[in-house]
């Protein structure tokens, strides 16, 4: 394994190196539709079926039963379940503290308007199998969804061979909130989420990564059907450092974000050729004793070392990449957070590890990947909320408010609108 180092780009050269490994789903469309159609049209017998082709196991019951709860708690590691609480509880106290209070504002005499804010009724969250049980991202999404008052929260995530979801997932969802449970996974519990079964409840929102398929399956049903929650791709991480860090900290974020896959990728940014060196070395010593060496290797393979002049060429290449996570490792970090424009996340001091927001510190883990942080915020309270407007105006109100109306309407020639304030002045 060699990771490749570039020494002083020139800004021209940028761009090449911010390059992601690409997620194209395009070409999984037709398999995509296929599977929606029939379970829109065939419901839970779909599900089953798909769930039979794709996770080799055939479901009799879809919703998990009170009872299975009840049996993963009684078989989950106690030190485990204290984990999960304790971040359950540091989640929902930094998510509570984003709850919004709309104020009445009167824009002028008379005319008084406000915003009321109103959970998303019924939301999906899909949790993936496959190869690690992501019970933390029940926690991410189903926590700020309750906060929010959502009234149906709705949870699907494939079962293993033995047709039985894994008990901290169970768990997670039990503590954070979940009402409804359901043994699908991949593009059938997509499209059960999207269309509705006779078991599994339509929702007007979906929540969650998975993989390829799930992304173009959200991809599509985000067109017309239900709103998904953001643009997904391979997980990354830009470590920003400078001479005082300590190698084997910045080798072990690396190397944590390159074992979610091998699309996943890792960037380190420093002004010293001789920490990049010993980073490299550090990686090499830790990479040997991971169980998903081979996840990480392949992700490493498009990973990189970059060596620029100075903490502004730092910055500006790191507003330019806009990476999901960022880890600031310098001595000046929280002088130099300040100029940090796009990130999804930021890991601040030697002290902080992208880990910490992955599970337990508060933050969301749903974080905005492929540069999409320069317009999209990662998953927080306002993802499960709507907000109405209200307006109400007085008489005197209308009076000074309505010719300024009428002339705008009439002048786009909109005469309807012109009348609906004249009708009123005119009585």
């Amino acid at each position: 394994m060699r990771i490749k180092t570039y020494i002083y780009p020139g800004r021209e050269e940028w761009e090449n190196l911010q390059q992601r490994p690409e997620l194209d789903v395009t070409s999984l469309f037709g398999t995509v539709r296929e599977v929606l159609e029939d379970v829109r049209a065939n419901g839970d017998e779909a599900v089953r079926r798909y769930g039979e082709r794709f996770d080799k196991v055939r479901v009799t019951d879809l919703q998990v039963s009170s009872k299975e709860l009840d049996e993963a708690e009684s078989v989950l590691d106690e030190k485990l379940k204290e984990a999960i609480v304790t971040a359950c509880r540091n989640i929902e106290t930094f998510h509570a503290s984003q709850y919004f209070e709309g104020k009445k504002i009167e824009t002028m005499p008379g005319v008084t308007c406000w915003q009321k804010s109103v959970a998303i009724e019924k939301v999906g969250l899909y949790i993936p199998g496959g190869t690690a049980p992501l019970f933390s991202t029940v926690l991410m999404l189903a926590v700020p969804a309750r906060i929010a008052g959502c009234k149906e929260i709705v949870l699907c995530t494939p079962p293993g061979r033995d047709g039985k979801v894994h008990p901290a997932i169970l768990f997670a969802a039990k503590v954070a909130g979940a009402n409804k449970i359901f043994k699908a996974g991949g593009i059938q519990a997509i499209a059960a989420m999207t269309y509705g079964t006779e078991c599994v409840p339509k929702v007007y929102k979906i929540f969650g990564p998975g993989n390829q398929y799930v992304v173009a399956a959200k991809q599509l049903v985000g067109l017309k059907e239900v709103a998904i929650d953001l643009p997904a791709g391979p997980s990354e991480v830009e470590i920003i450092a400078d001479e005082t860090a300590h190698p084997a900290y910045i080798a072990a974020d690396f190397l944590s974000q390159a074992e979610h896959g091998p699309d996943s990728q890792s960037i380190l940014i420093t002004t010293s050729e001789a920490l990049a060196e010993a980073v490299k070395q550090e990686i090499e010593n830790q990479l040997s004793e991971l169980p998903r060496r081979d996840f990480t290797e392949q992700s490493l393979s498009h990973s990189r070392i970059i060596i620029l002049k100075d903490n502004d060429e730092m910055t500006d290449f790191t507003n330019q990449y806009a990476p999901e996570h960022l880890i600031i490792q310098t001595a000046d970090y929280a002088e130099l957070s300040h100029k940090i424009q796009n990130a999804g996340s930021v890991f601040l001091g030697p002290y902080t590890p992208e880990s910490a927001g992955d599970y337990a510190s508060g933050t969301n883990h749903t974080l905005p990947t492929k540069g999409y942080a320069k317009m999209y915020s990662g998953v927080n309270l306002d993802s499960f909320i709507r907000k109405i407007t209200f307006q109400e105006i007085t008489e005197d109100g209308l009076r000074l408010l309505g010719p300024a109306i009428e002339i705008m309407a009439a002048n786009e020639q909109l005469d309807a609108h012109r009348n609906a304030v004249s009708v009123r002045l005119g009585k």
